[in-house]
């Protein structure tokens, strides 16, 4: 899990363990395994909602994309090839290899080792993610999240943005006795702030545990809260509740989280939540709107080209044979 990593967690800013005596612990309301399913040009993701949670129960969250841990021969690995969006942002977390992309707004580049990539589609935009050269002619490890982040009827239509989050970006903080390293997105922990720029208030963090830590973290009770584990074996809330990798966990209403890591292997996880925006949502594949005559117009625009073209030298496949 190499994404980004630390010597000594003990020089990284601290946050306060929350007094039990002032701060509910959110209780796990439930643990859902993540089903697979093939994605894009063939590749398999984990994919913990929707499904097996709903739209309305993980708002301000569409959908949550887990692929890998896994390492690619030569000519194994694939990608998604041009698409379209409209209505939500898609936040495109690399843990482990690198992925190129390209869109008709004008961005593009590689998404490198805890690298993020931010891109609010809004009105609308086509894009592609796709290996790059060395990771398709040469394989190698491909591990990555991307999450969907609702936006607000009043922003489904906000021009497209595009936001690049490197590694060095991220900010780092650990637990109060540094048992944990805590890579803060976006959002706020314990009065700290991550990079991204968010149209909808969230808190996205991925945090490493070492083998026996625990972490309390302060959660805004206004939020969801969600945890979803990479990779080990742990426990989470302060009952305890055994969790393992490609599981997520849902938290009730409380004011801090908790998640452990066993004694034998240490834990990484994702923690996300957010403002729930709980508005009406009519969804088709990448078009996320609010009525159904909206998605109608997402859908007419796309077929008439109002979501973008995309560019000549990139309307043929990519062949590095």
């Amino acid at each position: 899990m190499p994404a980004i990593t630390v010597d000594d967690t003990l020089v990284l800013p601290r946050i306060p363990r929350p007094d039990p005596a002032a701060s509910r612990s959110r209780p796990v309301t439930e643990v859902i395994a993540a089903p697979r399913q093939s994605e894009g040009a063939g590749f398999v993701v984990r994919r913990p909602f929707p499904g097996g949670l709903s739209m309305a129960e993980s708002d301000p969250f569409l959908l949550l994309d887990h692929l890998g841990p896994q390492v690619n021969g030569p000519d194994e690995a694939r990608g998604a090839p041009w698409h379209p969006h409209r209505g939500f942002e898609t936040v495109s977390y690399i843990l482990d290899g690198e992925i190129a992309h390209h869109d008709t707004n004008g961005g593009g580049g590689v998404i490198g080792e805890g690298d993020t990539q931010w891109m609010t589609a809004g009105g609308g935009i086509l894009h592609d993610e796709l290996p790059t050269e060395k990771m398709y002619r040469g394989g190698g490890p491909a591990h990555a999240v991307q999450l969907w982040v609702n936006l607000p009827p009043g922003l489904k239509m906000t021009s497209p943005r595009y936001q690049s989050i490197t590694r060095d970006a991220l900010r780092l903080l650990t637990s109060d006795d540094g048992g944990a390293l805590i890579r803060l997105i976006a959002g706020d922990i314990g009065g700290f702030t991550g990079p991204g720029v968010t149209h909808t208030p969230i808190t996205y963090a991925h945090v490493t545990l070492a083998p026996g830590a625990q972490l309390s973290v302060p959660w805004s009770p206004t939020f969801s809260a969600l945890a979803y584990v990479l990779s080990g074996r742990g426990a989470a809330g302060h009952e305890g509740r055994p969790v393992e990798d490609g599981q997520l966990v849902v938290f009730g209403p409380g004011d801090h989280l908790v998640v452990a890591a066993g004694r034998a292997e240490p834990v990484d996880v994702l923690l996300l939540g957010g403002l729930p925006i709980r508005a009406p949502i009519a969804h088709y594949g990448p078009f996320v709107m609010n009525t159904r005559d909206e998605l109608q117009q997402a859908v007419e625009d796309y077929q008439a080209g109002r979501l973008g073209i995309i560019p000549a030298d990139q309307l043929e496949p990519r062949n590095f044979a």
